[in-house]
Parts: structure tokens; sequence; C-alpha cells
């Protein structure tokens, strides 16, 4: 038993740890991104009408941007795809584009977007003549779309394919309306 006492003691003043004087601060980190340079730009576009084009087709529409961006920003957009009561609250369920449906069978669309430094091209892409495409899908379609600066992008960790996710991580409070 002393043996164990003794060895207890001598252990306990081995692993006491021991206090020295204060070393040098470390590097200080990168300068972060001044808030009002790349701040998150988005909106809203409604209603848009696709158009079939003979050349492509494809059924398209152009939104212009209302201000030029920069070639490196990242552009995201999204459509409104149904309206959902949640607690008795119309709540709008928006989903990322490429965006695909499965009419039937056979048949198939996807909704795309390009994007310039000036415009964002929306497209309904398919499978099969898409003149006939069902009004349902070509009118009266609604979009969000974000402007990401991408320095910032590259650095975070946010799911883009949920607009919540991006507009808590940007701190979008409103979508303007164009």
């Amino acid at each position: 038993m002393k043996k164990i006492t003794s060895l207890l003691f001598a252990l306990t003043f081995l692993l006491t740890s021991c206090t020295g004087d204060q070393g040098p601060p470390g590097f200080d980190g990168a300068p972060g991104i001044p808030a009002d340079e790349y701040a998150a730009q988005s909106f809203e576009v409604s209603p848009i009408n696709f158009q079939y084009d003979n050349d492509t087709g494809l059924q398209e529409a152009i939104v212009a941007l209302p201000y030029d961006i920069l070639d490196s920003d990242v552009v995201l957009v999204y459509r409104l795809d149904e309206v959902v009561t949640i607690d008795g609250q119309d709540t709008d369920a928006w989903s990322p584009l490429p965006q695909n449906f499965f009419l039937n069978d056979t048949d198939i669309i996807q909704y795309v977007f390009n994007h310039t430094f000036a415009d964002v091209k929306l497209l309904i892409d398919g499978n099969f003549n898409l003149s006939t495409l069902d009004a349902g899908f070509t009118q009266n379609q609604v979009f969000r779309i974000v402007i990401l600066p991408a320095d910032p992008v590259n650095s975070l960790d946010i799911d883009f394919t949920n607009l919540d996710s991006v507009i808590e991580a940007f701190h979008i409070t409103e979508f303007e309306t164009l």
C-alpha cells in the first residue's frame, strides 16, 4: 500500500502542469470581406412566359439583370414549384434549377438556365417537340434569382440547392421584384 501511495504522490508532481511566460502572439488572419462590397443580390421575376424558339427547339425566356455582374459571380435560380399550407399559412416551395419533370413514360422536360453579365436566359429543354408543351409549364412561371460574390461563396459550406440556406448564409431579407 505504501508503494502505491508513494507512486501516486510522485505521479501527482510529475503530471502537474507548469506555468511560464506568455508566448509571442500569433499571426492575424486574413482580412474579412467588406459587407457593402460583397453583398448578395436577390430578386423575384414573375410572371415569366416562355416562347418556343424554332431554331433551337427550346422554350426560352430572357431576364435582364437590373445591374451588371462580374464574370466570377455565382448565379443561382429557383423556380416556384408550388404553394403549400403549413400551420394554416400559405408557404412558397422553391426548387433549384436544373429541375426535371417526367411527363409520361417517355417525355422528359428540364428547366435550366445560363447567364451573362447582363441577363439570365431561362430554358426548358426536353426530349420531344416542345412547341406542344402544356402552358402550365411555360406560362406565368415565377423565379427567384440570387447573385452571390464568388470569393465568400468559395469559402462557405452552404447547401445551394436549399433557398432557405442561401437566404440565411447571406442575410437576404427581401427579394426585389422586377
